[in-house]
């Protein structure tokens, strides 16, 4: 364990904060290391993890989606790190009831909303928008949505039997495909088989393994009522075959009507204590 913490530590060198970083996801993965650190050891060096919380809490664009970097991107990174690394940081965080893990109930509410819409990707065939580099990460696109099975933080719109049957029906897609793997059993590049033009340039056979970390509510029990739960009808499947649903709504939507509760609520109070002052002095 020595050995992984001091290998750890040796990423202090590098220097993924102040002029002249990146400005991407990349300071999770120093955020995220450091986190680590803390919790398994106590030492920190808690700029590298305020860093990167800092400015994710910049680049965020509404309705549980962040931009990697200031200007938003059509892919999966919201799924492949954003959200994960953030829920993992913060989580370490409010374990050492530290001041950072301010934002953490807020952060889950929007990886929940993302693992709303990433299930409403799942289309009534099993398929989902191929979209933005890293395509060859395959299911680790729905990463988010597997950490928030793994917490047991589903939404309560979304039903655990119809999570199961649609994320198990995107693996089963993806990986039954002709050509996913080579003929000594190694995956292939590509999103649905072998698709050599879809690779990008740090691609190579050992990062398309990324795709296990979409399989992470693996880790849930045999009892667990996710898997306990019948199977059921994913979103877009209840919608294409006409049954009906609930309408959906932005995360936002709930937030405004929260600040304006506040804002009265506060406006009440304010009268209350003028009221107040004015007959202490009758």
């Amino acid at each position: 364990m020595q050995n992984v913490i001091d290998s750890l530590k040796t990423s202090r060198s590098l220097k993924p904060v102040g002029g002249g970083s990146v400005e991407n996801n990349w300071l999770l993965f120093a955020s995220m290391v450091e986190a680590a650190i803390w919790h398994y050891t106590g030492d920190v060096q808690k700029g590298r993890i305020k860093y990167g919380l800092d400015k994710f809490r910049q680049w965020y664009l509404g309705d549980g989606t962040y931009g990697d970097g200031p200007p938003f991107h059509w892919d999966y990174y919201n799924g492949y790190v954003i959200h994960p690394m953030l829920m993992d940081i913060l989580k370490v965080c409010r374990e050492k009831n530290d001041r950072l893990s301010v934002t953490y109930d807020k952060e889950l509410l929007r990886a929940q909303r993302y693992a709303a819409i990433q299930e409403r990707l799942i289309s009534p065939e099993a398929t989902f928008p191929v979209i933005g580099r890293s395509s060859a990460y395959r299911f680790a696109a729905f990463q988010a949505l597997s950490q928030i099975i793994l917490w047991e933080q589903l939404p309560e719109a979304i039903k655990p039997g119809a999570a199961r049957s649609g994320i198990t029906a995107v693996v089963r897609r993806m990986i039954e495909a002709p050509g996913t793997f080579d003929k000594d059993g190694w995956l292939e590049i590509g999103s649905v088989g072998h698709q050599p033009s879809i690779r990008d340039p740090y691609n190579a056979t050992g990062s398309l393994y990324i795709c296990l970390t979409g399989l992470i509510h693996l880790g849930l029990p045999a009892n667990n009522p996710f898997w306990l739960a019948p199977a059921a009808d994913w979103t877009q499947k209840k919608i294409w075959s006409g049954q009906d649903i609930p309408g959906d709504h932005a995360l936002e939507d709930v937030w405004t009507i929260a600040k304006r509760c506040k804002a009265c609520i506060k406006r009440i109070l304010r009268n209350i204590l003028e009221g107040f002052e004015s007959w202490k002095q009758m």
